[in-house]
């Protein structure tokens, strides 16, 4: 059962990187639980016999991988999606992912991430990753299932056992929390001074005014407790796409060089946040920059690659990174 579980681990692993559609991660989930479920004799036995495709729950792609596992050979449908999913850099954003030692944003099943925290550490270190932020989204965002601070104060608990079992790699304790629109935070000042590092996005009333989500975001920034802000402008460029945001971005930018609040590159394919002319001129303002995946599942952590290529595209100087920073650097600037 060993060789089963792994190849449809991995088969995940390759549809999350290439963002594929929901439908087919539910497909490979439910096979690995009808798996478990009739146990490997049955699976051998229905191997020999062509039938795994009678099983309720077992489809052609899932059966093609079961029965390559049980056969131990190598299975051309693992092979063809691991090479389509790849994510290619250029020798230029080489340099920058070289250099990152961790990643400030990404999500668990503690809200709506597809994988536990340990998962999501495991798969980063092997990553060569020396640490990791956990930034679940905060309570208002209920359709993520967003944690309150009953939650949070259990997900800290968490975060100290698996820090014991996986050290010298360190989960960092953090939350992407809710811009309220006057920028206030959607967590308390004690809960906020507790976590590593702070995440603060926008995920409502994407269209105020102009003016109004500049000061919306300039107070976001000026937060003692904020150390990033995540997603900017909020576009999608991926499917129907949404038009980002419209804000004063020199007086927002001037805001996060003032209060040395960090501007990520958002790394997911569907955001690639900020844009290209609004990530320059963060740059020329010298604001600090994280380069961050907000993966909701392990195969995503691979996207730094997409904001490392933006990086080197838009002239962002790799010592702005916050990310190429150690954990006990990052947590001094974060402090």
């Amino acid at each position: 059962m060993e060789r089963v579980d792994e190849a449809i681990e991995k088969a995940i692993y390759f549809l999350d990187r290439e963002l594929a559609p929901s439908s087919k991660l539910r497909a490979f989930s439910k096979a690995r639980e009808r798996t478990h479920e009739v146990g490997i004799e049955e699976l051998e036995t229905r191997t020999t016999d062509e039938t795994l495709t009678d099983l309720e729950g077992i489809g052609p792609s899932t059966a093609t991988v079961i029965a390559n596992a049980i056969r131990g050979v190598e299975c051309d449908y693992l092979t063809k999606l691991d090479a389509r999913s790849r994510v290619r850099i250029t020798t230029d954003g080489q340099r920058y992912l070289d250099a990152l030692r961790g990643d400030c944003h990404m999500h668990s099943t503690w809200s709506d991430g597809g994988a536990p925290i340990e998962a999501m550490a495991r798969a980063a270190r092997a990553l060569g990753h020396e640490y990791i932020v956990l930034t679940d989204h905060s309570a208002r965002l209920t359709i993520a299932h967003g944690l309150d601070e009953e939650r949070l104060e259990r997900q800290l608990d968490e975060i100290a056992s698996l820090n014991d079992q996986l050290e010298p790699f360190r989960i960092l304790t953090g939350m992407e929390v809710d811009i309220f629109e006057d920028g206030s935070l959607d967590l308390s000042d004690a809960m906020l001074s507790r976590l590593d590092v702070v995440v603060a996005s926008v995920h409502s009333k994407f269209r105020m005014p102009s003016d109004q989500m500049t000061q919306r975001l300039v107070v976001a920034v000026a937060n003692p407790h904020v150390n990033i802000i995540g997603h900017i402008t909020n576009r999608k460029v991926i499917g129907g796409g949404r038009v980002g945001s419209v804000f004063n971005a020199e007086i927002v930018f001037a805001a996060c060089a003032r209060f040395d609040t960090a501007v990520e590159i958002n790394c997911r394919p569907e955001r690639q946040d900020p844009p290209e002319e609004l990530l320059a001129l963060a740059v020329e303002w010298k604001c600090s920059i994280a380069i961050d995946t907000d993966a909701h599942a392990p195969g995503q952590l691979e996207w730094q690659a997409f904001g490392c290529d933006k990086a080197a595209a838009c002239g962002v100087p790799i010592e702005s990174v916050i990310n190429t920073l150690s954990v006990e650097e990052l947590m001094s600037w974060a402090a």
